[in-house]
């Protein structure tokens, strides 16, 4: 039975260490410095042959409801009532704090089963301060390091004890070998699984609006948000489902991911890792949704951001956010597709949809976007149909001369899509200018309709059969 188990405690103890460790990727940001985790970020874990679901989450502190950490600990709550059970940790090597026995009173009112961990276990003071946790009256602490994998043993029986009926093995375990096997066909025209989720990464300047627009999206208050700059850090994804108005309910994964500024501005370690975690956000979406504040679109920050989407290959979504601060909106979104087009070329097309995060206007549209744009990512033309149009195409523009040779392009195949991929044949295209590349690609966006999409071309040139070969000699005899 598959169970949730969140991970509480005061900064710096390592709860994001021991998230790390249990889901065996770093998926959260780990420093020295205490506060790193704001939200609460989950992932599957897997303790010897228990697999569940696990909880990091930001630090308890006494603090305003209203401010940051206020809010920062509304979360974590959240996260202990979600919960089936808790990891409770303490520092081993700094003993039991104050703050300690006031948050060890808040998770034993929660009723949940609670697990003990004396973290940083390691070395002489480490088990000291693992004994001195028997004083918050929790049961038995485990003695763990999750730096350095010791105690794992221990926290596996803990569990089994604490959850026995979610974790108990069944009678007979039968393996299912009858899975259909789901092959692409060539044909088919789309490399589209709509079984699998769809993973979406929002991305954007600093306080472009992104945590609140996916709170809006999911319908909860599941990211932490807030007037101040840089609150997100991790990039938190979200698992959920997409109901449109009109169609077939679809399995999406939400990415939220830190605000990424100009490389020379940034000076801090922990924003170096923050921006490194949106930009691996990016490589692993299919869709990217560049979020702009419309009352300041396009600057140099996010072109270069979307730059980056169409180099990884990613399908782009281009979202108008705080679009209820806008006067003239007709006027304006008019202004800035034109704008998107000229600034953008490499995804000329792309939707431009004014969104509101606080109001939730526009959400219907954006989602709609992300689905069609995810579609045409996907999809794959037939030989027949490519061949058909890069006839007329070089009939009419015909490929440049090289030293008086024209360039012959035979034809042309798409072995794959996600972004669609195409391979041109023929002789001499290693000497093909760029423009003529270009000219190809803006054909195909406009002719089969890919807005919004990267697309690549390579090139195989057809060999000189007798390139390499020695002439046969002359057999006739010379006449004397």
């Amino acid at each position: 039975m598959h169970f949730t188990i969140a991970i509480i405690g005061r900064p710096n103890v390592g709860k994001s260490t021991l998230f790390n460790r249990l889901v065996g990727k770093k998926l959260a940001l780990v420093d020295d410095r205490p506060g790193v985790t704001r939200d609460r970020r989950e992932g599957e874990a897997q303790l010897g042959d228990l697999e569940f679901s696990i909880v990091d989450t930001a630090g308890l502190e006494q603090s305003d409801p209203d401010s940051l950490t206020g809010r920062m600990r509304a979360q974590t709550e959240a996260a202990i009532e979600g919960a089936d059970a808790i990891f409770f940790v303490i520092d081993a090597r700094t003993g039991l704090t104050p703050t300690d026995r006031h948050f060890g009173d808040l998770v034993r009112r929660s009723g949940k089963p609670i697990i003990l961990i004396a973290n940083k276990a390691e070395g002489k003071v480490g088990t000291a301060g693992a004994y001195e946790a028997f004083d918050l009256g929790l049961g038995e602490p485990i003695a763990l390091s999750a730096e350095h994998g010791d105690g794992f043993s221990e926290l596996y029986a803990a569990v089994r004890e604490a959850l026995p009926e979610q974790t108990a093995l069944p009678d007979d375990i039968e393996e299912d070998d009858t899975a259909p096997l789901v092959l692409g066909d060539e044909e088919d025209g789309s490399e589209l699984d709509p079984t699998k989720p769809l993973r979406i990464a929002v991305v954007g300047r600093p306080n472009a609006g992104k945590s609140t627009l996916i709170n809006r999206i999911l319908g909860e208050d599941r990211l932490l948000t807030g007037p101040e700059a840089g609150i997100t850090r991790d990039s938190i994804s979200v698992d959920f489902v997409w109901t449109p108005p009109r169609g077939e309910a679809r399995k999406m994964k939400l990415f939220d991911t830190a605000g990424l500024r100009r490389r020379a501005s940034i000076q801090d370690k922990l924003e170096k890792l923050a921006a490194g975690d949106a930009i691996r956000a990016v490589k692993f979406a299919e869709v990217v949704v560049l979020l702009l504040d419309a009352t300041i679109p396009f600057e140099k920050q996010d072109l270069t951001i979307a730059d980056l989407v169409e180099r990884e290959g990613r399908a782009l979504v281009i979202g108008l956010n705080k679009w209820d601060l806008v006067q003239d909106q007709q006027k304006l979104l008019k202004e800035l597709r034109e704008k998107a087009d000229h600034l953008l070329p490499q995804l000329r097309g792309m939707a431009v949809v004014p969104v509101s995060g606080l109001e939730g206007t526009g959400i219907d549209k954006l989602m709609a976007a992300i689905l069609r744009v995810h579609e045409l990512w996907n999809k794959r033309l037939s030989t027949g149909r490519l061949n058909r149009w890069l006839e007329g195409a070089i009939e009419r523009t015909p490929p440049p001369a090289v030293s008086g040779r024209r360039i012959k392009i035979r034809y042309m195949t798409q072995p794959k899509a996600r972004p669609p991929y195409f391979v041109l044949f023929g002789n001499q295209l290693d000497h093909l200018p760029t423009s003529y590349e270009r000219f190809l690609i803006n054909g195909l966006r406009e002719t089969f309709e890919f807005p919004g999409v990267p697309i690549r071309i390579s090139k195989r040139t057809s060999s000189n059969p007798f390139e390499g070969k020695r002439k046969p000699p002359d057999n006739k005899r010379k006449r004397h």
